[in-house]
């Protein structure tokens, strides 16, 4: 287990991308509105775990379908808003999403793996310390985000990412390994 893992506590915040880390990724399209959102297996259980340990959990996605007119800002908050609803009944919660509607090759955009969300959230979060942070993703612009922003990072998903600091397969595991760190 990494050693960060049992220095959590709620001076710590805990970023997660959305699309194939909270909910089933649609391959090659978007979640464009929430009939079609469908949590992973035992995400709302594992942020409900989170929220005893985070101060802060905080979603960063891109959503480039916004960029590309596939969907409104507003679809994409409306999905967000109905997503805490369910968090919230299964006893979890979320601080704050961001998001970045900007296409790719967009000059200067605010895409992860560039930092300019994890600025915002601590922009309107100023306790926020990166150094006290971990970023959870499934894809290389997710670890590097965390990785440009100086965050602990784990890959949680399927197949491999040597950047990152920890290596699950689901937030439920990553929820199961600090519960058993928090328990010792």
């Amino acid at each position: 287990m990494a050693d960060f893992i049992r220095r959590i506590d709620k001076n710590w915040t805990l970023f997660l991308d959305r699309d194939g880390v909270i909910n089933e990724r649609i391959v090659g399209g978007y979640v464009a509105d929430y009939k079609e959102f469908h949590f992973l297996n035992g995400v709302p259980e594992a942020i409900a775990s989170f929220s005893k340990f985070f101060g802060k959990i905080i979603i960063v996605t891109n959503q480039q379908g916004v960029g590309k007119g596939l969907m409104t800002e507003e679809q994409v908050n409306e999905i967000h808003q109905s997503m805490l609803e369910d968090i919230k009944q299964r006893g979890g919660r979320i601080d704050a999403f961001y998001f970045c509607p900007d296409l790719k090759d967009k000059p200067d955009n605010c895409r992860k793996p560039g930092i300019k969300m994890a600025e915002q959230a601590k922009d309107n979060f100023p306790e926020i310390e990166f150094s006290k942070s971990i970023m959870v993703g499934d894809t290389f612009t997710d670890i590097g985000f965390g990785k440009n922003a100086g965050m602990f990072t784990v890959f949680a998903g399927i197949g491999e990412n040597p950047d990152a600091d920890l290596r699950v397969f689901s937030l439920k595991e990553l929820a199961d390994l600090i519960e058993k760190s928090h328990s010792l």
